[in-house]
């Protein structure tokens, strides 16, 4: 069997028990939009596939989802944002926002971007303070859409353009703008998903977010909803353990050790193929970064008899945010606490810090 037959002959992995998540999705979209929602956990953990079941499974008709994805886009300017952030309609010259709004909810989908006449959207970019037309624009345009529908703007992996300036860091005029859509104009619905609390805390504090935002937490799977998932794919107890053993509730991994079973593979190799290429992949970043390495042997050393820990004033927060955005290390923003981003990351840790 080829692996192109082997993989269409799998049985597809569906979306899997998130309905406490679910709720609180639900809880703030009954509710009138007055605060940013952050949307965070370790990598891997299923934020967008959760955020992509809500608003294509289970989003009533009377909200309308903008959802843009950052994630593995090229963004070094101005240009390349405004492309990503806006859904270009090249289908005629557009002045009026309400009647353009009006033909937009007439046959409204899930969009990668906010829909923008071709002609406007030229005429922002032409514009000198480009983000205030932008801003303009989007305000307008929510507004005429608010007149039929809640507008629910979900920005996935915002921090990748966390770094960019236009006439200051844009991420910062960014969080003002959603705090006015929110908080001052109660307008629309505003999710911020990313795997980087770093970032959180970084925009929390110098944003000035304190009593403007609110936190959502997902996760990886308890023990229990793992063996349920697992136990649907036909695992037995025995393989359940060895699962949790290498993978904890770790979405993707799991999904790894469903395929290998499914192909009448064995979920041990599996389960030490993942586990030797996440060492791999620590004993290479400590090789990159050999004049840090005493340093990341001494951070990851907590591990060594813990999973996780409270963050103290005392770490290195440079480090830190290092190896959080080499994702060996997840923050918890609001526990305050770090473990390592899955059990494969503690198990590797584990296991480098034995022949250093």
């Amino acid at each position: 069997m080829t692996e192109r037959t082997r993989r269409k002959s799998m049985k597809r992995i569906g979306f899997h028990d998130r309905e406490k998540e679910l709720k609180e999705f639900t809880n703030i979209l009954d509710s009138e939009p007055s605060l940013i929602t952050f949307v965070y956990g370790p990598i891997n953990s299923g934020k967008t596939a959760l955020v992509n079941h809500l608003i294509s499974r289970q989003l009533p008709e009377e909200y309308a989802p903008f959802y843009i994805n950052l994630r593995g886009r090229f963004i070094t300017g101005y240009e390349d944002f405004l492309n990503v952030l806006f859904e270009i309609d090249e289908g005629g010259v557009i002045d009026n926002i309400s009647e353009y709004a009006a033909s937009i909810l007439k046959d409204l989908k899930i969009v990668s971007g906010i829909p923008i006449p071709l002609n406007l959207f030229e005429q922002i970019f032409e514009k000198k303070d480009k983000s205030k037309d932008m801003f303009r624009y989007i305000e307008r345009f929510f507004m005429e859409i608010s007149e039929k529908r809640v507008p629910v703007l979900i920005i996935d992996e915002l921090q990748v353009i966390g770094d960019m300036k236009i006439d200051g860091l844009l991420i910062y005029k960014l969080f003002n703008f959603f705090v006015r859509l929110t908080k001052e104009l109660h307008l629309a619905h505003i999710f911020v998903i990313t795997s980087d609390s770093l970032f959180l805390e970084q925009v929390y504090s110098e944003a000035m977010l304190e009593g403007r935002c609110r936190y959502l937490l997902v996760d990886d799977f308890d023990y229990e909803t793992t063996a349920t998932f697992l136990g649907g794919h036909g695992f037995t107890g025995a393989e359940n353990a060895l699962a949790w053993e290498y993978c904890g509730g770790k979405p993707v991994c799991l999904v790894e050790l469903v395929n290998a079973k499914q192909s009448s593979g064995s979920i041990v190799e599996m389960s030490e193929r993942m586990l030797n290429e996440e060492v791999s992949r620590l004993i290479f970043m400590m090789a990159r970064n050999r004049e840090r390495k005493n340093d990341i042997v001494e951070t990851l050393s907590i591990f060594d008899s813990v999973e996780e820990t409270k963050y103290s004033d005392s770490m290195d927060l440079d480090l830190l945010s290092f190896l959080v955005k080499q994702n060996i290390l997840f923050l918890d923003p609001v526990e305050r606490t770090i473990k390592p981003q899955s059990q494969l990351s503690l198990l590797a840790i584990r296991g480098v810090l034995k022949d250093v």
